[in-house]
């Protein structure tokens, strides 16, 4: 919640208004033929994302702990604050559009190995914030969309990879 002060027009007495904020979620996940270790590796090989990522197109910075990094998603760039950083495990970062709470995403991936040589991909993002109501259709139709052809291009990545360490 938000809380604003402000005087009223008609007297010089505080009014205190209460904002309730949103939140909305989004989770995709895929099944990716591979090991864990491959497909972390190509999650955070950052630089090749350009080559392959049809929604994050770019992260630049040291992603660890604690660190700000620029990421270019979808046309608009960010700079969120890594919270997770997991090896073969877990990324997840927040960012803010302009200030906290106005429109937050807290991103975050994550890896399980299983049984039969796959991996399990989760991709969720929690939006808060008093524009989440604004975003809420866009995050429902193109985010999600950017999500999953994200899931997507990673599973044939990796499934690439590890068919073409198999032929050698």
């Amino acid at each position: 919640m938000i809380y604003i002060k402000s005087r009223t027009p008609h007297s010089n007495h505080l009014c205190q208004y209460k904002i309730t904020t949103m939140a909305k979620h989004i989770t995709t996940s895929i099944e990716i033929k591979s090991d864990v270790q491959t497909v972390w590796k190509i999650l955070t090989d950052f630089k090749a994302y350009p080559k392959w990522n049809p929604f994050i197109k770019s992260i630049e910075g040291e992603v660890a702990e604690g660190q700000m990094v620029t990421a270019n998603i979808a046309g608009m760039t960010f700079k969120p604050k890594v919270l997770i950083f997991r090896e073969n495990s877990e990324l997840k970062w927040l960012g803010h559009l302009f200030f906290k709470g106005l429109f937050d995403g807290e991103h975050r991936f994550s890896l399980t190995e299983k049984e039969g040589g796959t991996v399990y991909f989760e991709q969720t993002e929690k939006f808060t914030g008093i524009l989440v109501p604004l975003f809420a259709r866009s995050l429902d139709t193109d985010t999600t969309k950017g999500f999953n052809d994200m899931n997507k291009a990673l599973k044939k990545r990796a499934e690439d990879k590890i068919m073409e360490s198999q032929i050698v």
